[in-house]
């Protein structure tokens, strides 16, 4: 890995042409082996950063696990563990984390990984159960890791940390521009790698004056007026989310939603239909605000404003990015106090009842197929892209983004064309094993 020929072939799995300034930084910078804080924007890239150059400290002779990452929730996990995999660094690579089952972690970890990645309380979980080494743990990453200390698992990361008797090196992670770092993290001298926008943010902030506090006729006008554009909307509470949903749903409004109370499964795919354009809206709590793989977005919606500046600046860091421009929309009861944190953006205020419809509006175009194959049976993306492509006979514009998991496949494919797909590929053969295709 310490040649640029072996970068080079990394870069190009992920059609990447070069590193972008905050990767290099933070190769040259891990290199040193000194512990390191990268401060980064969401979306930039920094999984790349951190596990390119870890990948020279692993020892390939070494049957134990090496290097720990933690993580705040399950869908990061998934997303560095495939990003890692992609890498084709031939060093086994696991995830563990809620809504997995027991076994499979069993599974996964009687043969060590060299790289271990996964959500606090389920390592700690492992850790406490599983009678493997962590002696030959010498790195230690932590992700985004004020937002593991704030949904809570502060006491999980303390004890983790606690049990790793030859640490040599932490990389934290973060979003955030100061972010305060507990002691048990057992920072020595750290770099600070900042690459957080100095700019001014193109991000434009606007009020939905609603004349009732029940905000849904509000919500549905701003829908409306934004258009058929891909966007979130943020809500604080599980309840009122499903009530949101279902008056959405009664109004013919296509979306996902996505919370800490669905299954493991049912949030997967609500981002794989997100990110696959089979959906432009997602409906979401926090746990979409940071850390999850989904792409640049034109607005967000605060139906709920949260309590903090801090989840609000969280929220609105989902659009915006990387020099682009952004909305922002807080739905505002006018009979309320509106917070100092929204008054000083400057926000232009417009009343709910004066919102203009888009003047185009256009219908979904892409569905969203599942294969039941995925990595483990050696499917890549190039195998499912021949089987649509050849024996579907679809168009290459037909096909859209293809994701090949541990287990199945996901890909997107024009509306159109999904139930003839459907019809000539379920029961198909495909690297040798017979999968069902159907429509999510």
């Amino acid at each position: 890995m310490e040649n640029n020929n072996n970068i080079k072939l990394i870069l190009d799995k992920f059609e990447i042409e070069s590193l972008n300034p905050m990767q290099m930084e933070a190769y040259d910078t891990i290199q040193k082996r000194k512990d390191v804080v990268l401060l980064s924007p969401t979306g930039t890239g920094k999984t790349l950063a951190f596990l390119l150059p870890l990948l020279d400290t692993i020892d390939a002779d070494c049957k134990e696990i090496q290097v720990l990452v933690l993580v705040p929730s399950r869908e990061l996990a998934q997303q560095i563990e495939q990003v890692a995999l992609k890498m084709g660094s031939g060093l086994k690579i696991n995830a563990v984390y809620g809504g997995r089952s027991g076994m499979q972690d069993r599974q996964d970890l009687r043969h060590r990984p060299s790289i271990l990645i996964g959500t606090p309380g389920r390592v700690a979980d492992r850790m406490r159960r599983d009678n493997f080494s962590l002696e030959y743990i010498h790195t230690l990453v932590l992700d985004e890791f004020d937002k593991s200390l704030e949904i809570g698992f502060e006491d999980e990361m303390s004890e983790i940390i606690e049990s790793l008797p030859s640490i040599r090196q932490r990389v934290l992670t973060s979003a955030t521009s100061e972010p305060n770092i507990p002691a048990f993290v057992g920072l020595r001298h750290p770099i600070y790698i900042q690459h957080l926008p100095e700019e001014e943010s193109k991000l434009k902030v606007k009020v939905i004056l609603s004349p009732e506090k029940d905000k849904l006729d509000t919500l549905k006008r701003t829908l409306a007026h934004i258009g058929d554009k891909p966007g979130i909307i943020f809500c604080s509470f599980r309840d009122a989310l499903d009530r949101i949903s279902e008056s959405l749903t009664d109004s013919n409004i296509p979306h996902e939603c996505f919370h800490g109370g669905m299954e493991q499964i049912d949030r997967e795919r609500a981002l794989i239909k997100f990110r696959n354009g089979t959906s432009n809206l997602l409906l979401a709590t926090d746990l979409a605000a940071r850390g999850l793989d989904i792409p640049e977005i034109e607005f967000i919606i605060h139906y709920h404003l949260p309590p903090h500046e801090k989840e609000f600046i969280h929220r609105n860091g989902r659009t915006a990015r990387m020099n682009r421009n952004g909305a922002a929309y807080v739905l505002h009861w006018e009979e309320e106090e509106m917070p100092e944190f929204i008054k000083e953006t400057n926000p232009e205020c417009l009343n709910a009842a004066d919102l203009q419809k888009a003047s185009h509006q256009t219908t979904m175009k892409w569905k969203t197929i599942y294969i039941t194959g995925g990595r483990r049976d050696k499917i890549s993306k190039g195998d499912v892209a021949g089987l649509f492509l050849k024996q579907g006979g679809i168009d290459k514009n037909q096909l859209g983004t293809i994701e090949v998991t541990q287990n199945c496949t996901y890909v997107g494919v024009h509306a159109d064309v999904a139930n003839k797909i459907v019809s000539k590929l379920n029961n198909s053969k495909l690297k040798k094993k017979k999968v069902r295709v159907s429509v999510v």
